[in-house]
């Protein structure tokens, strides 16, 4: 630490205060007063609290920004000292967003989320490989959970390419499928894995596809047991649900099948696979129907880009992963029900359209 404090110095101490398990400026002053801390820093002091929130109130967007540059320009040294391996891998770049709730009343940009709470919603651009955040928006709670991640995105894809990945991959769940902007990442080799909204057209599709067409949907071991597995202990919840005639549903099967779909903003046909859920609806030890329900997902291991003929049989491979579709207004929306489509006896009456 310099006296007068440099810009860096108050990063750090802020960037202590978090480490420390810090939530809020305010604890800062836990850390000034912690003898011990300081002398394993090698220092006689820290910037108090009400330093550092000046320091911070200096900072506009774009000012945020560039710091986030600065973080990345580091990053890319650190990342280019990795064995050749660390490149083989596509890099995956995640997006999401989620509501930070405040109590406070005076903080700029706040606002009320769907639900009822105050505070900004936080979009996290991440690289899945590492666990490392890219890019941080904060705007306000009642803002789409994709604001501004177009911009993130072509940042992020910049600093992967720089530092060495040959082959680049976006993922988000159906707030980030931005249909306007599919074939334009297509056309620079970006390859991408999102969830998509259960529209009409689609639902009728994949009711319409005949079953022969579907294939089961394997979910594979999050780890093997290596001993002999436990006897699983008596279900309670599940003699209450029973006990009391409640009306329960349970899942039967799981069915993927692989379309060719087109949307509105695009200019070429987009692989898109159907999730299909068989669920029974019970009451009490009873059953009273079946009915599927319809997801529209990217599942692992299943890209989403332009469709081609030797890949059509590649979707008896997909993993477990599913996003369930909803109404594409972002985290801070009540996500839409999930399709329902009575369950059909005989064969459908023909293959994808």
């Amino acid at each position: 630490m310099h006296k007068a404090y440099y810009e860096s110095d108050h990063v750090l101490n802020i960037a202590y205060n978090v480490l420390c398990g810090g939530r809020r400026l305010e604890d800062i002053e836990a850390r000034r007063c912690d003898a011990v801390l300081l002398d394993g820093l090698g220092i006689e002091s820290l910037p108090d609290p009400t330093t550092a929130g000046d320091f911070c109130r200096r900072f506009d967007a774009g000012a945020v920004l560039a710091l986030q540059e600065a973080f990345n320009r580091a990053r890319i040294k650190v990342w280019r000292r990795q064995p050749d391996s660390f490149f083989e891998q596509p890099a995956v770049i995640d997006a999401d967003a989620s509501i930070v709730a405040t109590d406070a009343e005076t903080k700029q940009g706040i606002d009320i989320a769907y639900n009822g709470i105050w505070g900004y919603s936080a979009l996290v651009v991440s690289l899945a490989n590492t666990k490392e955040p890219l890019y941080l928006g904060l705007r306000g709670a009642n803002r789409p959970s994709h604001e501004g991640v177009v911009d993130y995105y072509d940042r992020a894809i910049a600093l992967c390419r720089e530092a060495g990945f040959k082959e680049v991959r976006l993922r988000g769940d159906t707030d980030f499928s931005l249909t306007a902007e599919l074939d334009r990442c297509d056309d620079d080799g970006v390859k991408f894995v999102f969830g998509y909204d259960a529209k009409a057209n689609l639902i009728a599709r994949a009711a319409s596809t005949d079953d022969e067409l579907y294939h089961e949907l394997v979910t594979h071991a999050e780890r093997q047991i290596a001993t002999t597995a436990r006897t699983r202990p008596r279900n309670v919840k599940d003699d209450i649900v029973r006990e009391r005639n409640y009306k329960v549903l349970r899942q039967t099967a799981q069915d993927v099948v692989e379309l060719s779909y087109r949307p509105g903003n695009c200019k070429r046909d987009y692989r898109v696979v159907a999730l299909r859920k068989n669920l029974s609806v019970k009451r009490g030890g009873n059953v009273l129907f079946s009915e599927y329900r319809y997801f529209f997902s990217a599942p692992r291991g299943a890209l989403t880009y332009p469709l081609r003929s030797r890949e059509r049989s590649e979707a008896t491979s997909l993993g477990p992963m599913a996003y369930p579709a909803s109404k594409g207004k972002g985290d801070n929306s009540m996500p839409s029900k999930p399709a329902l489509v009575p369950r059909r006896t005989g064969r459908g009456d023909g293959g994808p359209a």
